[in-house]
């Protein structure tokens, strides 16, 4: 059977799928709508041309905006798109104004791109402190050192790409702010997952994962009122794929935005406990934590190597999962990962088929 009502819901407004889905925080399935949204604009922009159909959409790139905005606690007109949230994240560091060799401060969950772009600017990187082996940032300390030290900015990745655990944000803003200092968001995995009003400078993120919309399209938001100056160059994104994202978020809020994340919580919880000790494997984080991103440490003397092929196994028995490697939070430690990341229509027995599985691939 499904978790719940609402996950009925959701699935019947999708395509059956043909595997068992447990792979959202990958890119999420599209609904019929969003699906349908898409291809009409594009066949709209091959009979009337592509500013006149634009045109014609106004209204409803307008409401989506307004939505979007919303769910991210900014305003419509302090967002715009790109083509993913990497993009955002450039376009953002290339907007900034900062000293050379600025320095910036992040949690250990940090993605390992996102690394990889402040390398190539030589900014310096700190890592903030934690309160506990999860990685999850200490706010007190984090304001303790705020007080003789202040980085250009902080960034911070809401849920990072290879745990679940979801960071105190709107707590590391209300420090970061007393002490002057601008917090940027990667919102990738949180958004249409968590709750996501933070407060924070620039928030950031991609419509294809919890959100399920469309790939190709990324958004970032930068407030008005800013603690730091982010100049944005004009972008002429897919306006099919904003229309989709923005059927996508409708469909969001009129399930109920705290309904999906409590449920969400909730069936990370079920698959958490499900799953935690099958065979040696032990779930990265707390069993109760409110996401529905779940990671599991493989069997003691497991490689990398041997996670992709308990994923590719998995994919073979109709089971569709992530094989998290060290790249992606390359602060958080040298361990490959499974992930899975079910959305709303996940099934308990498909958790019993992943449990099973796991089982005979452990010790």
């Amino acid at each position: 059977m499904y978790c719940s009502d609402l996950g009925e819901q959701w699935r019947a407004a999708r395509v059956e799928p043909s595997i068992g889905h447990l792979d959202a925080a990958s890119a999420g399935r599209s609904s019929n709508a969003v699906i349908d949204t898409l291809h009409q604009h594009l066949i709209r922009e091959a009979r009337d041309g592509s500013y006149i159909a634009a045109d014609a959409q106004a209204d409803m790139l307008d409401a989506g905006r307004q939505a979007l905005g919303s769910l991210l606690g900014h305003a419509a007109d302090e967002l715009s798109y790109r083509d993913s949230a990497r993009a955002a994240l450039s376009s953002v560091l290339n907007g900034m104004k900062l000293p050379l060799s600025a320095t910036v401060w992040v949690a250990t969950n940090e993605f390992g791109p996102n690394l990889a772009e402040f390398e190539r600017r030589d900014f310096v990187v700190r890592t903030m402190p934690t309160i506990d082996v999860f990685g999850r940032v200490d706010v007190d300390s984090l304001e303790n050192m705020l007080q003789f030290e202040q980085p250009d900015f902080i960034h911070v990745c809401h849920i990072g790409s290879t745990s679940g655990i979801v960071q105190p944000v709107a707590q590391i803003v209300e420090v970061a702010h007393n002490a002057g200092v601008a917090v940027v968001v990667d919102m990738a995995q949180s958004v249409g997952h968590v709750a996501t009003v933070t407060g924070a400078d620039v928030v950031y993120g991609t419509s294809r994962k919890w959100l399920t919309g469309p790939r190709g399209v990324g958004f970032v938001a930068v407030r008005s009122d800013s603690v730091i100056d982010v100049e944005l160059l004009p972008s002429d994104a897919f306006i099919a794929g904003q229309l989709a994202l923005s059927q996508a978020v409708a469909e969001l809020v009129d399930l109920g935005e705290q309904k999906v994340f409590d449920e969400l919580a909730a069936i990370g919880r079920i698959a958490r406990e499900r799953l935690h000790g099958i065979g040696s494997w032990e779930v990265v984080e707390p069993l109760d934590e409110r996401s529905a991103l779940v990671t599991l440490a493989p069997p003691p003397g497991w490689g990398p190597a041997d996670v992709v092929a308990a994923r590719d196994r998995l994919r073979e028995l109709g089971l569709l999962v992530t094989a998290a490697d060290s790249w992606r939070a390359p602060l958080a430690g040298d361990t490959s990962l499974l992930r899975i990341s079910p959305h709303l229509d996940a099934r308990t027995e498909q958790l019993d088929e992943l449990a099973k599985a796991i089982r005979t691939m452990g010790y």
